[in-house]
């Protein structure tokens, strides 16, 4: 039986994952948080699972819904998930890592954290995801240079965060494939008299708007015929499907800090 707390559990991503943790049978949920103030602070969980028997009550002390978990899986916003990590980190619990938008420095503490617990930190955990990340790069480093890389992303109106993370996953994985720097070859936007398009480019369109919960396509365009890589998630259990399944596989692994390609064995 793996012990799980779900941060967010009244969020969009939350509430998927903790109906997910009651409905099979080797979880166990055993914490919830939400946000200070929120509504639901002091009531039972079973008001978002839709199931009766349900004790836990929704807190917004981290350390209170910890307690009994060997896992957290968190997938709220850069600065909570932090503190959560640094809260797992003193009590050496697992985490799996949804939460995207972390700048540099942040995620230099989750690399940090990642010395004392192990951490599954995925931008996307959809299993089909992380096989597109795989066939970029594979097509990438086959078609060469000539053929130009572009990448369109759309979600819903609610995302705070632009470019995606899968987006920028995608890009990093492209960009690796060629031998390229991608923080010196990716561009988010264009406007104005930009010159010719340079070889050593990839750029990432954003998207927004409706209830789209994730859209990605990948673009080569090369001399005389285009290519396009595309995944479409049409429902976030998607996603929460592959972050139970990585706080199952991350359950007794050593402190580091882990991906879905690892969760999935795509890294071998």
């Amino acid at each position: 039986m793996v012990r799980v707390t779900v941060a967010g559990v009244a969020g969009r991503m939350g509430s998927v994952l903790a109906k997910l943790a009651v409905n099979n049978a080797d979880l166990e949920l055993v914490g919830a948080t939400e946000a200070p103030g929120h509504t639901l602070i002091g009531e039972s969980v079973a008001e978002i699972v839709g199931r009766s028997g349900t004790g836990v009550r929704i807190t917004d002390n981290i350390e209170e819904a910890i307690v009994e978990a060997d896992v957290l899986l968190d997938f709220v916003s850069p600065k909570p998930t932090l503190a959560a990590l640094e809260a797992c980190a003193r009590h050496k619990i697992a985490d799996v890592v949804g939460t995207t938008g972390f700048d540099a420095e942040q995620q230099k503490r989750i690399e940090k954290y990642s010395q004392v617990i192990p951490i599954v930190f995925a931008p996307n955990m959809s299993l089909g995801v992380n096989l597109l990340a795989k066939l970029v790069a594979q097509t990438a480093k086959a078609l060469g240079p000539s053929y130009d890389i572009e990448i369109v992303e759309v979600h819903h109106r609610l995302k705070a965060d632009s470019p995606s993370g899968t987006a920028i996953m995608l890009a990093n994985a492209a960009a690796r494939a060629r031998g390229m720097d991608p923080e010196k070859v990716s561009i988010y936007g264009r406007q104005g008299r930009t010159s010719a398009r340079p070889d050593d480019q990839i750029a990432i369109m954003s998207l927004r708007g409706g209830d789209v919960v994730g859209e990605h396509t990948v673009i080569f365009a090369g001399p005389g015929e285009r290519i396009e890589l595309t995944h479409r998630a049409h429902s976030r259990e998607t996603f929460a499907q592959g972050a139970i399944r990585a706080a199952r596989w991350v359950i007794g692994k050593k402190p580091g800090l882990y991906s879905m390609m690892d969760v999935l064995g795509l890294n071998s």
